[in-house]
């Protein structure tokens, strides 16, 4: 007999045939669900039932899934998916820059959304159980248990999509690892030609990791190819 799923998910949209599929598709998993036609009731709902995972379309009147995830990012690292009619790369861009984790394009396959559903859900509470508790990386501690990042005596928050990016690069140091390579980790093989998502989340991390993020000595790009994490700042020659 297969695990019923107990997880909360929150589902954001103003089209109320999108909110209807995706809560009968959802409860049909085991998944408890609560809808929001926009993102002032979406944020009510988010301080209230506290759900595990976030799905919201990009474009709503009043507050859309941008400002959403803003202000979700406030107070929560919960992942977060959008939802959008716009498939350009300007939009992803935007989207994960403002904290989403995950970006599927209308029209979707259902099979598709719930694969993302279930990878965001496992990323985002998963406790490690068959990883070690911690391990250092260099300047970093890792706290897999907390899902915490610590250097030089300081914590660094970050969203579940930049912890899963950054301990699959930490667990890989003085290495090239190319752009599928980290794609098909921490997103799927179903985004594996997605450079956008790398460009994005990379540049974050060095925001958050690096002392001088223009200059990176961490996170370092290898052109063309991927990128090389050096858990110390000091090139491998």
């Amino acid at each position: 007999m297969e695990t019923v799923e107990t997880s909360r998910v929150l589902v954001v949209d103003d089209e109320p045939q999108i909110t209807r599929v995706l809560k009968t598709v959802l409860s049909s998993q085991g998944y408890q669900v609560r809808t929001a036609a926009e993102g002032e009731s979406a944020l009510s709902n988010f301080k209230e039932w506290s759900p595990e995972l976030v799905i919201t379309d990009l474009y709503m009147p009043h507050m859309d899934g941008i400002e959403l995830c803003r202000r979700i990012r406030e107070v929560s690292a919960v992942p977060i998916i959008v939802l959008s009619v716009k498939g350009e790369e300007r939009s992803k861009v935007e989207a994960l820059d403002s904290g989403a984790d995950d970006y599927v394009t209308k029209p979707f396959g259902i099979d598709e959304l719930m694969a993302r559903v279930r990878a965001a859900l496992r990323r985002g509470g998963a406790t490690g159980a068959q990883e070690e508790a911690s391990f250092d990386a260099g300047d970093f501690r890792i706290d897999m248990d907390a899902r915490r990042v610590h250097t030089h005596g300081r914590e660094v928050r970050l969203t579940p999509k930049e912890f899963d990016l950054f301990v699959y690069m930490a667990r890989h140091p003085n290495r090239v690892i190319t752009h599928r390579t980290l794609l098909g980790a921490v997103w799927g093989e179903a985004c594996e030609d997605q450079s956008e998502y790398l460009r994005v989340f990379v540049g974050q991390l060095r925001k958050k990791l690096e002392t001088d993020p223009s200059n990176p000595r961490y996170l370092v790009t290898e052109p063309w190819v991927g990128y090389r994490f050096n858990p110390t700042g000091t090139a491998v020659q």
